[in-house]
């Protein structure tokens, strides 16, 4: 088992700056992507950004060029630095892990970002 601790969120202006995190623990070694997904009410969960074991990252359209997804591996801890807020990005945040060879996926608790305009 995988568990997926988050902090950072809160409350930015429009064109703000947030931080996200979050630390794995448990059978870390069976990670192989780690990402970011969000959900705003009444929408779906959709993927923010993510990143592989060997660096290559992805992300959305919607945040390219404004979000940046990290990750350190001595601290089993992935970071979102989210740069240019809009209100469009108010949305619970999930930290997700997953395993390729498990083919399993494990969640964090979400953290809430709320984005004032």
């Amino acid at each position: 088992q995988v568990q997926l601790v988050e902090s950072g969120g809160g409350l930015v202006q429009a064109g703000g700056s947030l931080g996200l995190s979050c630390e794995a623990s448990g059978s870390i070694y069976t990670i192989n992507i780690m990402g970011w997904y969000r959900q705003a009410p009444g929408k779906q969960r959709e993927l923010v950004a993510r990143i592989r074991n060997g660096g290559s990252t992805y992300y959305a359209d919607s945040v390219k060029g404004r979000f940046t997804i990290s990750r350190d591996n001595a601290k089993n801890t992935v970071y979102l630095q989210m740069n240019s807020l809009k209100p469009d990005d108010a949305a619970v945040y999930y930290c997700n892990a997953r395993s390729d060879t498990w083919g399993k996926d494990w969640w964090g608790q979400g953290t809430q970002v709320t984005v004032s305009s």
